[in-house]
């Protein structure tokens, strides 16, 4: 009887219905861009993600493209988390967030706020996480008369903190003022006490996995170990994620997640900013296993 329907069953209906059964637990995936970028930029790694997992849902979410990507993050944060919840809410089996540089620094304060997501995995992709100190070209662009060790006058005030680079600049010889002046990066990362620690903890650690994607060769996320929540201290020394006080107080999750088994790091050599999302082997190495 089964194969009699079988054989009756157009070839072409059998394919689809195949491919739908291979395709069924592959999660939509969720683009957030970088500074001074746009989805178009995006379309090779779209390309990478729909190959290797043919039917995934790709949404490169077009919003504060360009020059708009200098509005400040907060903002941002509301706009982007609204346009994936939007996604989440179509997904009841849960998404997968790839996070492009200043994109990550968006997604992880959209996890923080947002108390019913279903995010399953987060990919950060050298992403400045635990913030920004360097005489890097993206720099020059926005701030043409100043180096790194003046940009802090600028960026720790009213004014500079409606410029999304000042929000994650981590000035470490002025730790004082980027606690004080800081707006943004402080708060996400539990460094300045706040009413919402505990609400912005819980809701971060609804996520299933981290992976954290970097390398020395990246040129612009300074120190690169950024993109792995290291910083600098006030020598400029590289203090790694597990010695960072966020860590070891556990002040947004990180430690819990990691001590679950939760956060991956991928340290991807030869690789310059511009690259990552275009680079087969950072997607074979550190991205594709993880979209499924």
């Amino acid at each position: 009887m089964m194969a009699l329907w079988t054989s009756r069953v157009p070839l072409a209906v059998l394919l689809v219905l195949l491919a739908a059964r291979c395709t069924d637990g592959y999660k939509p995936v969720v683009i957030v861009h970088g500074i001074f970028n746009k989805p178009k930029h995006f379309e090779t790694l779209s390309t990478f993600i729909k190959k290797v997992h043919p039917g995934t849902e790709v949404h490169t979410i077009s919003l504060y493209n360009n020059l708009e990507s200098l509005k400040p993050l907060w903002r941002q944060v509301r706009d982007f988390r609204k346009a994936i919840e939007e996604i989440m809410n179509k997904s009841p089996k849960g998404v997968h967030l790839l996070c492009f540089s200043q994109g990550g620094v968006i997604c992880r304060a959209v996890l923080s706020t947002s108390p019913n997501h279903n995010v399953h995995t987060f990919i950060g992709l050298s992403s400045p996480l635990a913030g920004q100190y360097g005489d890097t070209d993206c720099l020059r662009k926005v701030f043409a008369h100043y180096a790194k060790k003046t940009v802090y006058i600028f960026c720790y005030n009213k004014v500079g903190q409606k410029i999304s680079l000042c929000n994650y600049w981590n000035d470490p010889h002025h730790r004082a003022g980027y606690l004080r002046g800081n707006t943004f990066l402080p708060l996400i990362n539990g460094e300045k006490p706040h009413k919402f620690m505990k609400e912005w903890r819980e809701n971060f650690l609804r996520i299933k996995k981290m992976v954290l994607i970097g390398g020395p060769d990246d040129g612009v996320i300074t120190p690169w170990q950024s993109s792995h929540y290291g910083f600098y201290d006030a020598s400029e020394d590289v203090v790694e994620m597990r010695n960072q006080e966020f860590y070891k107080r556990d002040t947004f999750g990180l430690r819990t997640l990691d001590a679950r088994g939760d956060v991956s790091v991928c340290v991807q050599s030869g690789v310059e900013h511009t690259h990552w999302h275009s680079n087969i082997t950072v997607f074979t190495n550190c991205i594709e296993k993880w979209l499924i």
